[in-house]
């Protein structure tokens, strides 16, 4: 994937999030606390919550449901790409 179309949907100063992300992603996966089928759905949830801190630290609280439907779609989108990212990393590895 182009990284054009990520900006198309991801706001390019939140793009940070997916290798950060992904980072946790690994974090996750090297403990027994959480069962690898949930690590998207955590990710997800970790990417939400950052991206309602990042919205609401830089565009205020002037309107709040605006800011938290942004967040939490901007969130989903890096989350899913960051676990794109890892899949694409693991199906490189792959000899067939």
């Amino acid at each position: 994937m182009d990284m054009e179309l990520y900006k198309e949907f991801i706001k390019p100063e939140i793009l940070i999030l997916i290798p950060v992300l992904y980072l946790i992603g690994m974090m996750i996966k090297g403990t027994t606390l959480i069962k690898d089928k949930y690590i998207p759905l955590v990710l997800g949830i970790v990417g939400i919550v950052l991206a309602v801190i990042w919205m609401l630290a830089t565009e205020g609280a002037e309107n709040i449901y605006m800011a938290i439907f942004t967040a939490i779609t901007q969130g989903i989108l890096c989350a899913g790409a960051s676990v794109y990212a890892n899949q694409l990393v693991k199906q490189g590895k792959k000899n067939e």
